[in-house]
């Protein structure tokens, strides 16, 4: 089994950390191939971002596809470019966030997710509600830049940390959710300081996607996720029509 993961920013550094996450957990028969988008903004910290995330994103994805992966996973929290890349593959895409929270809904009541910046908290509260949590889910945010978790000089983890500890006490969460692709090495960390399950969705996600592929399950083709339609895209956009980029 082949399973394509994409950082849909432009730093290599965080694909690193993402591909370990997902080796780690990964059955000895799933090769696991990550990429980093190629254009795009170097973090994902709010919708603008995100919108400008999504063309390098389904560029890995068509490429991924055609070099046979199995599955594919979007390495960002917000699950960005999810409903796009669903429609464009034909195999099954997962975004961490949904892995998170439907894995971490198995084994606890009540859980938050800690993410990075203020602005992103709102997006994910919107996800949460998508995928019907919001009874049981609070999102926070530590107020950390996304490229400070690789910044040994700066005090991001120890915010993140403090975060986690408001939200043990705050929110009575029994499970956290670690609410950015970038904090995937710490998952085994974090969960031995505060004893509680700490939930990583790169390594959800792989669990997920072997699953799907292990049942023979792809993304319904009909509706939503019903094929784009071939039409022509002009100006800076003309690659981006469907039957162009799937040929890439």
């Amino acid at each position: 089994m082949r399973i394509l993961i994409v950082n849909p920013n432009t730093t290599a550094s965080m694909t690193a950390t993402v591909a370990d996450s997902a080796a780690r957990v990964a059955n000895s028969g799933t090769q696991i191939h990550a990429v980093t988008s190629s254009m795009g903004p170097v973090s994902i910290e709010g919708y603008y971002d995100e919108v400008f995330a999504v063309p390098g994103l389904l560029v890995e994805l068509a490429k991924g596809e055609k070099a046979g992966a199995d599955a594919a996973i979007i390495a960002c929290f917000d699950d960005t470019g999810l409903d796009a890349a669903r429609a464009l593959a034909n195999i099954p895409v997962i975004g961490i966030c949904e892995a998170a929270v439907s894995a971490t809904a198995f084994i606890a009541q009540r859980f938050t997710i800690v993410t990075t910046m203020e602005r992103s908290r709102l997006p994910l509260e919107h996800l949460v509600h998508r995928y019907g949590m919001a009874g049981r889910c609070k999102v926070r945010a530590a107020d950390i830049p996304v490229l400070s978790l690789e910044d040994p000089t700066s005090n991001a983890r120890e915010r993140l940390r403090a975060e986690i500890a408001l939200a043990l006490k705050e929110d009575k969460a029994e499970a956290i959710v670690l609410g950015c692709a970038g904090m995937a090495d710490l998952t085994a960390e974090l969960r031995a300081e505060f004893g509680v399950p700490v939930v990583d969705g790169v390594a959800a996600a792989v669990k997920q996607a072997e699953m799907l592929v292990t049942l023979g399950l792809s993304t319904a083709k009909t509706g939503g996720y019903a094929t784009p339609v071939e039409k022509p895209y002009v100006g800076l956009l003309e690659g981006f029509a469907p039957a162009r980029l799937m040929a890439r």
